[in-house]
């Protein structure tokens, strides 16, 4: 099997074509390295362009006409600058999605993964959901995600496309065997801020303290990125099955089942670490929200997967990966 992987370059994307060559599949990598690095193609076939690019999509299949299907990791994801650059985000994430459509289907690809998000839910009042809970995404990244998905399957109602999205929930960690891992040198999410925190020694800002969780602060899923590209590879081998006859596109949560507050998180990564952290409380970020979790069981029927990692092993390779990211990674 051959896999197109476009945004391939990038965290997720990049350690997805590792778990897809662990896993026998050839992965083609399609990346623009806006934020992407190049360093995470090197012995993989890799394209460097645009998604948009209408003439460098064709040369890819052209070059490579065994390619089975495509992985959509290719998106920018940062929430407070998608409230200060909606312009920017709805570009990048929507319209140049649409192009890389019809791209795909001039090109007769009828088999697309969508990188969504959880973050376009409507949590309950338990803060859970599954795959039939309200869309009402609450920041401009969250409602590309919601948008492009909508999209999708308006364009799969009708044209030969199908299109699996896989909802992530919050991933941490990095490739066990530290091929690839975050690439941003200073992330904006909780764990990559708590390494900041360490690396830096200045206390861990708790940003915002007033959410209707167990100890006022936000609540993720976190899932392991490794746990995450595993899903990649079995939702490459059951998409025919899960998407056959009049079922054209459909949407799987991809999270643990369990809540983890962030100070829960900041719990975990001092019982991990040698050098634990302080922290302090300040007040929300532009965009964030409270949070949610997944509640369903559709990835473990649909796909048989669940997920083997702990919120422990995610700090710990987190950890692991920050120590050599310098040396892995150029400037």
């Amino acid at each position: 099997m051959k896999v197109l992987i476009v945004g391939g370059a990038g965290f997720i994307g990049s350690t997805i074509a590792s778990a897809c060559l662990d896993a026998g599949i050839t992965p083609v990598i399609l990346d623009s390295l806006v934020t992407g690095r190049r360093e995470f193609t090197e012995g993989r076939v890799f394209y460097e362009g645009d998604i948009a690019d209408g003439t460098l999509v064709d040369r890819v299949f052209t070059e490579h006409p065994d390619i089975d299907a495509v992985i959509q990791c290719a998106a920018l994801i940062v929430v407070p600058d998608s409230v200060a650059d909606p312009v920017g985000y709805y570009e990048a994430n929507v319209a140049k999605s649409l192009d890389f459509v019809g791209h795909l289907l001039r090109n007769g690809c009828p088999r697309m993964i969508f990188s969504s998000s959880a973050s376009i839910y409507r949590a309950n009042d338990d803060l859970t959901v599954d795959e039939e809970s309200a869309v009402e995404p609450l920041s401009p990244y969250a409602r590309t995600k919601a948008a492009c998905e909508a999209m999708f399957a308006d364009i799969a109602a009708t044209r030969p496309l199908r299109v699996l999205s896989l909802r992530y929930f919050n991933p941490i960690g990095a490739d066990p065997k530290m091929r690839t891992g975050l690439q941003l040198p200073r992330p904006s999410h909780a764990l990559g801020q708590m390494i900041l925190a360490q690396e830096d020694g200045v206390p861990f800002r708790v940003t915002g303290t007033d959410y209707p969780t167990r100890d006022g602060s936000g609540i993720r899923d976190y899932v392991h990125v490794w746990d995450l590209a595993a899903a990649h590879v079995a939702a490459l081998r059951a998409f025919d099955t899960l998407l056959a006859g009049a079922t054209t596109s459909t949407a799987v949560n991809l999270g643990t089942g369990t809540g983890t507050t962030v100070r829960e998180l900041l719990d975990a990564f001092n019982s991990v670490t040698d050098a634990p952290i302080a922290s302090v409380d300040t007040v929300r970020r532009p965009g964030d929200v409270v949070g949610a979790y997944t509640r369903s069981d559709r990835a473990r029927e649909l796909l048989g997967w669940q997920p083997r990692y702990s919120v422990a092993d995610g700090i710990r390779d987190s950890l692991r990966w920050a120590a050599l990211r310098g040396e892995i990674l150029a400037g």
